[in-house]
């Protein structure tokens, strides 16, 4: 049926803008770069390379699927990955504690972002804390559920995007925060949290009742010191007290620490208490997992194959990190942090010819070599577009990812370097 002439038709939907990374990607296929495409440098890929590396347990080639593993996994993910998990974190962080994590600490679901919704569907009426800069994706997630309040901590670059112990206390105290969202490494400054700094923010995350979300899922990717000093990887779970009342939540996968992006399998770990929280969100939000994947993923969480892939990982992915900070800097581009950790380098413009000073700018010159990084301005989280009348601090900043295979990485920032030398 046709509407009444001079009427317009109900439209219930709501506007759903791209994250960042979804809109660079579409900017570069308007002009034909597609996955696999030989001719184009994807230095804004957030995920990294999947094939072989030196010293890397043998790469998964064929999923067995028996025949019962057709039927639908239980909400929360199957009993024996679980167990898995909670094995690995016990095995790595938590030796000799008093208390341990078990497959009731656990949830698992399809992928990272479906794991942070559904924290999120979880979450009270609270004044939950974000930092800035940070992940794209968080931008939409906090928007879309109005439970909370999300409110900015802004970092700043005269500080290398960090944030001390004393000023956590100081937000969480003014601010009145429930809860604290954050990668750690961070996407995409690379910083960490680690060690006794890592500590004494659980430690005030616990005196204040604040539930801290760690984002771990650049936990295998760590740099000189960092590689060795506590292991091979880096988890809050080495600093939590008591499994079942510190308030952490722990969320990692398979996508970057395992090198298995296209598996979309990740995990949440916390109290119990929050665990059935999750999974009841995940009962209406997506019902759980496939099945098979979470059955082929249990060997991948074996302790000695788990740290075999983060060596590995650490020693091809240092390699290309000492690349994009000597040529970085040879170019121009300016680090306020190196890279600790995760696979990218957050860079300003400011040093650079004038028309390439600005990331949108940069990005937009970039595509004309073929080449693809992320504005800068895509980190500043915004839920609700509440701060768009002040332009964003973070205007002169690109990320550039050495995620990529090496030959691509190099190709890239020899394109990036040509086209500051004819700005």
């Amino acid at each position: 049926m046709n509407a009444p002439e001079g009427s317009e038709p109900l439209n219930a939907y709501r506007t759903v803008p791209r994250t960042g990374v979804i809109y660079v990607m579409g900017e570069a296929a308007r002009r034909g770069f597609h996955y696999g495409h030989a001719d184009w440098c994807n230095l804004g890929q957030g995920a990294p390379e999947t094939g072989p590396l030196p010293g890397s347990s043998a790469r998964l080639e064929h999923v067995a699927v028996d025949p019962s593993r057709h039927e639908y996994a239980p909400v929360g993910g199957t009993w024996e990955l679980r167990e898995a998990v909670a094995n690995l974190y016990n095995a790595r962080y938590r030796r000799g504690m008093p208390t341990q994590y078990s497959a009731e600490n656990v949830a698992i679901a399809a992928g990272g972002r479906l794991a942070l919704v559904r924290v999120a569907a979880a979450l009270d009426q609270v004044n939950l804390g974000h930092l800035l800069p940070d992940y794209t994706a968080y931008a939409e997630l906090l928007e879309t559920f109005e439970r909370f309040v999300p409110i900015p901590l802004v970092l700043s670059a005269k500080d290398g995007f960090h944030m001390t112990p004393a000023q956590l206390r100081t937000n969480i105290v003014g601010m009145g925060l429930g809860a604290i969202l954050l990668s750690n490494p961070c996407n995409p400054t690379g910083r960490v949290l680690r060690g006794g700094e890592l500590r004494a923010w659980i430690d005030i995350a616990r005196d204040t009742s604040c539930q801290l979300i760690f984002d771990e899922f650049y936990a295998h990717y760590l740099y000189d010191e960092m590689a060795t000093a506590d292991g091979p990887s880096n988890s809050a779970c080495r600093y939590v007290e008591d499994v079942e009342s510190d308030p952490v939540v722990v969320i990692d996968g398979l996508t970057k620490n395992w090198r298995y992006p296209g598996w979309r399998l990740s995990w949440t770990i916390g109290p119990k208490a929050l665990i059935e929280r999750v999974t009841s969100a995940g009962s209406y939000l997506d019902g759980g997992a496939p099945h098979p994947i979470q059955a082929a993923a249990i060997p991948l969480l074996a302790p000695e194959v788990a740290d075999t892939e983060a060596r590995a990982i650490q020693a091809a992915f240092g390699k290309k990190r000492a690349l994009l900070i000597e040529r970085a800097n040879a170019m121009g581009l300016r680090f306020d942090n190196l890279p600790q950790g995760a696979f990218y380098g957050f860079v300003s413009l400011e040093d650079l010819p004038e028309k390439l000073r600005n990331g949108m700018d940069f990005f937009a010159e970039a595509l004309e070599r073929q080449v693809i990084v992320v504005p800068g301005e895509f980190f500043d989280v915004d839920p609700g577009k509440r701060r768009r009348h002040i332009p964003s601090r973070l205007r002169s900043y690109v990320r550039v990812s050495f995620g990529p295979e090496l030959a691509a990485v190099e190709e890239g920032l020899r394109r990036l370097d040509a086209m500051i030398r004819d700005a």
